[in-house]
């Protein structure tokens, strides 16, 4: 997990807060007043498919986590800020391949099917509130977002760990919108549910754990 977040700080970094990304049209990810109407279309357009399919495996706390956000979607979009960078979109484990560094690289990202210009903030949490299970996530979620900053540090940027770690709780329901969207709209398979039930329960425990509603 440190190598990931280090790996994605390299991604971050170089780009942190650049002006000239905006004439990229080609990154998305920019939540513009169209992007938002989008996802908020796109909600409530897939919640009841998706509650028909994964109810059961959500425990009562998560599904009144998923409701509540949902009442809120549209000003946790809206209330984005800070600065921007070139962001992957889907960092993941099924899109990390790991190495040990000296043959092949300690980590190498695939799947650059989403490349954006947004929050930097959205792949850390993304990453880290799936990419663990939640017993470890929780014991190491402060020691990732420190490992985060001072890589972007050594990448020239001088993030501010308090400002990261209010980021990292909100961009909890990052991955709480991907597991709800992106499961209605691939194939369905046993792998494919286990997969977005474990996405959406472990981002919903993730926004539980660290109160996330209260900063929407």
């Amino acid at each position: 997990a440190v190598a990931a977040v280090e790996e994605l700080a390299k991604l971050h970094a170089p780009r942190w807060d650049d002006p000239t990304l905006n004439d990229l049209d080609w990154l998305g990810g920019r939540s513009t007043p169209e992007d938002i109407a989008a996802v908020v279309g796109l909600w409530a357009m897939f919640l009841p498919s998706f509650l028909e399919t994964y109810t059961h495996h959500l425990d009562a706390p998560q599904l009144d986590m998923l409701n509540a956000f949902g009442e809120r979607i549209e000003g946790w979009m809206n209330g984005r800020n800070g600065p921007k960078t070139v962001t992957h979109g889907d960092y993941r484990l099924d899109n990390l391949l790991f190495g040990d560094g000296t043959a092949a690289p300690r980590v190498t990202a695939v799947d650059w099917q989403t490349p954006g210009h947004g929050s930097p903030v959205v792949d850390l949490s993304y990453f880290c509130g799936a990419g663990l299970v939640p017993e470890e996530r929780r014991t190491h979620d402060r020691a990732l977002v420190r490992s985060y900053v001072s890589a972007l540090g050594i990448g020239g940027v001088d993030a501010d760990e308090a400002w990261v770690w209010e980021q990292y709780r909100r961009e909890t329901f990052a991955g709480v919108v991907m597991a709800v969207i992106a499961s209605q709209v691939v194939g369905e398979s046993e792998r494919s549910e286990a997969m977005f039930a474990a996405m959406a329960t472990r981002h919903l425990q993730h926004a539980i754990d660290l109160d996330s509603l209260a900063l929407t």
